[in-house]
């Protein structure tokens, strides 16, 4: 696909981009080859290929679950300015 100064114009005035009128041919020819890659791509025969989530097929390693700091709430909020019942109170701030 081969876009032109206009288009690539119209694209950037769609992205509110600034691009000077000496670049667009540059642009122009950029991005038609991006389009023409794109048109490749979409060419080849992907009809037997299965979909991947990863190109890689490793399992994660998991690390067991399990506790492996203690509960150390009352020690942290003796420096808290306000606390209730285990919850930090902080000022409102929506009226």
């Amino acid at each position: 696909m081969a876009l032109d100064k206009t288009d690539v114009a119209k694209i950037a005035h769609l992205a509110r981009l600034a691009v000077d009128d000496d670049a667009l041919d540059h642009y122009a020819s950029e991005l038609s080859s991006i389009l023409d890659l794109v048109a490749q791509m979409n060419a080849a025969d992907t009809s037997g290929v299965e979909p991947m989530a990863h190109p890689l097929h490793m399992a994660q390693r998991l690390r067991p679950d399990r506790v492996t700091e203690s509960n150390q709430r009352e020690h942290f909020q003796q420096i808290a300015p306000a606390t209730e019942g285990g919850l930090y109170l902080v000022p409102k701030v929506i009226e």
